[in-house]
């Protein structure tokens, strides 16, 4: 009886790709394997006729003679191993075809022991306004996990070394059955490395390394910002069986400050001022992270003025202008009167005739008496 177009068993197009047939192999092993089907004898004929297909077209070069020559092309007996003896189980068959799946084909399982890079580690470093925007230099404690010197990282004593796992003998990987799946697993005994420590050494216990406080100089570039993060290559955890270090981040935490707060380059602050200066005007000391500066208050200046003092605020540790100072006056209403003074009070206020010593006062007062007005009948 001749046989059928491999490409029709699988039911894939003569260009699909090596993923296609192989979805394909899956679908209908799912359905036909006597594992499966037991005594059903069609089905084992139909999983033998689409694992001979599978095994010819997942084969470059014996898809590429087939696509030639046909089913002469290729050796009859090369793909049909069927089911049975030499013909592979159910877990045999889809621990190679779906073997990526769980952890990589076998070809990909080398013994020997992996190397990991170590873990990065964070640090909170918190700085007061002037250091961040000044710069400094810094020395912290980090606790982390450092090569052991005792065994130079192998977890062994010394003079003995790491033996191949006796549960995966090497691979690193081992296969577990649950019912007609067999699945790939890191081995748990050996985690992956392919090799178990039996003689651990005395001052890491086997693991390669040990838990210290290291103490690094950190120097925190002028104009740093609150959030900004500071990496230090090679200074986190080390790594294991040769690997490299993490690197460590600094997280830089700005404290509140009582006077300025930082809005990018600039900053900015409040100043109280008298009504007197602030009706006749004058002139007040203001602070600076670089010292005191004049600032000339004008006549008849109104609480909330925005007062501008270009380059007192902050280089961005990015580069670019030094920001500005912007100071907001606050006109300060005066406490603990004596009696006198209030008198004085009382009679500006009443020298205070016509609207025009109060413009904004009357401009409100006008537009709540529109106000009540428009909500009459």
């Amino acid at each position: 009886m001749s046989k059928r177009d491999y490409y029709e068993v699988l039911g894939v197009a003569k260009n699909a790709t090596e993923a296609e047939i192989k979805k394909a192999f899956k679908r209908l092993a799912m359905k036909y394997h006597p594992d499966r089907n037991p005594d059903d004898k069609a089905a084992e004929e139909k999983f033998k006729e689409a694992k001979e297909a599978y095994e010819i077209l997942a084969d470059a070069q014996k898809r590429a003679a087939y696509d030639q020559f046909g089913h002469a092309g290729v050796d009859p007996g090369a793909g049909g191993g069927g089911y049975g003896p030499g013909g592979g189980s159910f877990s045999d068959i889809f621990g190679d075809v779906f073997g990526d799946i769980f952890g990589g084909a076998a070809g990909a399982r080398g013994g020997g022991s992996r190397a990991y890079r170590g873990s990065d580690l964070r640090y909170n470093l918190e700085l007061s306004l002037e250091e961040a925007v000044m710069g400094t230099t810094v020395k912290i404690r980090v606790p982390t996990l450092v090569e052991c010197d005792e065994c130079d990282g192998s977890g062994a004593k010394k003079g003995t070394s790491a033996q191949t796992c006796p549960t995966c003998h090497g691979h690193g990987q081992v296969r577990m059955q649950q019912g007609f799946f067999s699945l790939q697993q890191t081995c748990p005994r050996c985690h992956g490395s392919g090799k178990v420590i039996t003689d651990p050494c005395g001052k890491c216990h086997g693991q390669g390394r040990v838990q210290e406080q290291k103490t690094l100089s950190v120097k925190v570039p002028a104009g740093v910002d609150d959030g900004d993060r500071i990496r230090l290559s090679g200074e986190g955890e080390a790594g294991l069986h040769g690997g490299p270090a993490g690197d460590l981040y600094v997280q830089i935490h700005v404290r509140e400050h009582p006077i300025f707060s930082r809005d990018e380059n600039n900053l900015a602050c409040e100043v109280p001022i008298s009504f007197v200066t602030a009706a006749l005007g004058g002139e007040l000391d203001v602070p600076t992270l670089g010292g005191r500066v004049k600032l000339k208050i004008p006549a008849e200046t109104q609480s909330g003025k925005l007062f501008r003092l270009r380059g007192k605020g902050v280089r961005s540790v990015r580069g670019g202008d030094v920001g500005d100072l912007i100071c907001r006056v606050v006109v300060e209403t005066p406490v603990n009167l004596t009696a006198r003074q209030k008198e004085l009070l009382q009679e500006f206020e009443a020298s205070l005739n016509g609207d025009r010593h109060n413009p904004k006062a009357s401009s409100w007062l006008d537009g709540v008496k529109k106000f009540f007005e428009d909500m009459k009948p």
